[in-house]
């Protein structure tokens, strides 16, 4: 048995009205085709809903009980096309976002994603942590919808990534190494002073670009870097460089996260390597949610380096 949601909608004013030419009124229409709706929906129903008196129309007991009902299907109704109508503006939905390792320790992205939540706190936001190739992997596949990557790269195909922002990257020295001087008045180091020391590298093919920036800083002040142990993540890096068994460039942000053992020294001079921060997704399927956040991220780094 179909029921179309108009009768519905003409049996619950109706009920309210208590009387079918003020419903009629209400409704925008005519007495006698409301009357008839009406009886269609009863002759449908094979029940008696209204009992006719001589001023309108009164609910019969099985009446009342559709009306409980038709009321609660409308209002399900009303909150699905409401729903709807906020996901297709945005303002409700799911986002998935993709973060590399060291995104967390740059003080822009919790930023932006806390900044999101507030500003559309019906949108459901996840985040997962990959290096750059499971990223972009993620993001073709639908199971992320929008990255932060830690490189400056032409978009792979599929996808749009817009450069963000630059931060210098710093050495990563074993406290007791001998040019780790922590404290404020200890000066920049520059990168030719650790030619002799034994690199070590995280995320070589899963996450070049910090990787590829070392190499490419190196070069420039005249060496090649002896490479040591290869870590999978920068934290796994940043412990070896605890255990003494090399040093590391990371970038800046990643001095905010404390680590026994190890100390962090600015760079200086033309060498001096940076680290890029990116934001990508797909470049069809956008979602309203996905729009939102990559338009409110990319207008807060313009602003952020307009600030500078």
């Amino acid at each position: 048995m179909a029921i179309e949601l108009r009768h519905l909608r003409y049996f619950v004013v109706v009920a309210q009205e208590g009387h079918i030419t003020r419903a009629a009124e209400r409704l925008g229409m005519q007495q006698p085709p409301l009357s008839q709706q009406i009886k269609a929906l009863e002759h449908q129903l094979d029940v008696q809903l209204f009992r006719r008196k001589a001023r309108g129309v009164e609910l019969t007991e099985a009446g009342r009980t559709f009306l409980a009902d038709a009321l609660s299907v409308l209002a399900c109704v009303d909150e699905a096309v409401e729903a709807a109508r906020r996901t297709a503006s945005g303002k409700q939905g799911r986002l998935g976002i993709g973060l590399p390792p060291s995104g967390p320790f740059h003080p822009f992205v919790p930023r932006m994603i806390r900044r999101f939540r507030e500003t559309y706190p019906l949108v459901s936001v996840s985040m997962e942590e990959c290096l750059r190739a499971e990223l972009v992997d993620g993001l073709r596949a639908g199971t992320l919808d929008v990255a932060f990557i830690r490189a400056s790269i032409a978009p792979p195909e599929g996808l749009d990534v817009h450069l963000l922002m630059d931060e210098p990257m710093v050495a990563a020295l074993p406290a007791a190494h001998a040019l780790a001087r922590p404290g404020p008045r200890a000066g920049a180091l520059p990168l030719e002073r650790l030619a002799a020391e034994t690199f070590i590298v995280y995320a070589r093919l899963q996450g070049p670009a910090l990787y590829e920036a070392t190499l490419a800083a190196c070069s420039k002040a005249g060496f090649s870097p002896r490479l040591g142990q290869e870590a999978p993540r920068i934290i796994s890096a940043l412990s070896l460089v605890a255990s003494g068994i090399g040093v590391t460039l990371v970038p800046a942000s990643m001095q905010r996260m404390t680590m026994d053992g190890v100390v962090f020294r600015p760079l200086r001079g033309p060498s001096q390597p940076k680290a890029f921060l990116s934001i990508a997704a797909r470049r069809d399927g956008y979602s309203a949610a996905v729009r939102h956040f990559v338009a409110m991220v990319r207008r807060a780094a313009q602003d952020e380096v307009r600030s500078y």
